[in-house]
């Protein structure tokens, strides 16, 4: 019996707690010294905590839709590394929570003159109220509830029935066909929230008068990378430890493929956004790149580009970068901030416009994110063994050549 357990060092585990204890000292610091009346310092705190529950639940959920993919596609190359993304996927339900809690603080919590969603009260505006049939609080939080609820759902599902795969009988069958037949629910689930409706009511409606029939395909591929990229520093940090031993460059130079395939695919998407809007150059569809390529936003819309195109085009095309440790390590962190720039730039202008500066609490909740990161995701992967012992697939992922 291969066996390929993972215990929690003291140093990761320390690391995640003082990370977590730095963001809800960040949190409890900015709440206290938000104003009343002081609608710009309101609007930057509940952004800031918007852009990061948004941001980290999407791409853990990312993990979810890899799982699927793969498994509806009978791929063996993940199953070397498969019990990664299901930790990941595993801990939606804590991310979920957190951003269903931000997100229903924000739609009702912030009173009559919403500094996020202007629609929550139109107020007399003909275009919000054109749109309140959709935009409003009731399908808000029903569309919210139903998304986190069935995420979640598939997430802990996935790792239950690949657990019970392992304690199958040996060359049993049955379950991993049901992992299939779920597979395909999931990815149905997930076109019809994430390649759709929830993108467009979490952050699309920050700027209510402006719509793109491409935003939702953009947010998923942002979402998709990081959550590769993601996959990717745990998947060396558990090599580095000694597990995982049948993880090999060719699984690597897998997941490098996939960090550069989609970093280019996200850039085709920002292109056809972005030059189908500044071509027709029509004033109610440009207010949304003008705010963010002119002001103080510019150095961001521009550094999104060049952490999320540039880079890995430059460093990525090449066979030997996608087999060196150190050279995927620094792009996956790269890519993962980089898309943590690009939910800021989708995010931050709207509520804000002009009004912008670093507050000091804004890197502490980033840090407070990463800690629960670190903290749930060691925790679900030392609770198993890291190799699933009865997947169809081992085998072939021992032998797998990129």
């Amino acid at each position: 019996m291969i066996t390929d357990r993972f215990e929690v060092p003291s140093r990761l585990r320390t690391t995640g707690i003082v990370l977590l204890l730095i963001g809800v000292l960040a949190l409890v610091g900015g709440f206290a010294t938000l104003l009343p009346g002081a609608e710009h310092d309101q609007a930057r705190f509940w952004t800031v905590l918007l852009q990061n529950s948004v941001f980290f639940l999407f791409v853990s959920a990312a993990s979810i839709f890899i799982q699927a993919a793969a498994g509806l596609a009978q791929g063996g190359w993940i199953v070397a590394y498969r019990r990664v993304p299901e930790a990941i996927g595993a801990n939606v339900w804590v991310f979920g929570l957190i951003a269903l809690i931000v997100l229903f603080s924000i739609v009702f919590g912030l009173g009559e003159h919403n500094p996020i969603y202007h629609w929550v009260h139109p107020h007399g505006d003909k275009v919000l109220e054109g749109k309140s049939s959709f935009l409003n609080k009731g399908m808000f939080a029903g569309f919210s509830i139903v998304t986190v609820g069935l995420w979640s759902w598939f997430g802990i599902k996935f790792r239950s029935m690949s657990l019970a795969q392992d304690r199958a009988p040996r060359n049993s069958t049955k379950i991993y066909w049901k992992m299939v037949a779920m597979s395909g629910a999931f990815l149905f689930v997930y076109a019809l929230s994430m390649m759709s409706t929830t993108p467009w009511y979490w952050i699309m409606s920050i700027d209510a008068h402006w719509y793109s029939t491409l935003f939702s395909w953009y947010v998923f591929a942002s979402s998709f990378v990081s959550g590769m990229a993601l996959i990717l520093l745990w998947t060396v940090y558990l090599k580095n430890r000694g597990n995982l031993e049948f993880v090999t460059k060719e699984h690597m130079h897998d997941l490098g493929k996939f960090m550069f395939a989609f970093s280019i695919f996200w850039t085709y998407l920002w292109f056809a956004q972005f030059m189908l809007i500044w071509y027709a150059n029509i004033p109610e569809e440009t207010t949304y790149f003008k705010i963010r390529m002119q002001g103080p936003y510019a150095f961001f819309f521009w550094a999104n580009l060049i952490l999320n195109f540039v880079l890995p085009i430059l460093i990525l095309m090449a066979r030997p970068s996608k087999r060196n440790y150190f050279t995927i390590v620094f792009m996956a962190m790269t890519i993962i901030f980089g898309h943590w720039i690009d939910f800021y730039v989708m995010t931050m202008p709207g509520p804000l416009q002009q009004h912008w500066h670093l507050d000091w609490y804004e890197l502490g909740i980033v840090c407070g994110f990463i800690g629960i990161m670190i903290l749930t995701v060691s925790k679900t992967l030392a609770k198993a063994d890291l190799v699933p012992v009865n997947n169809p697939f081992l085998k072939e992922t021992l032998i797998h050549i990129s």
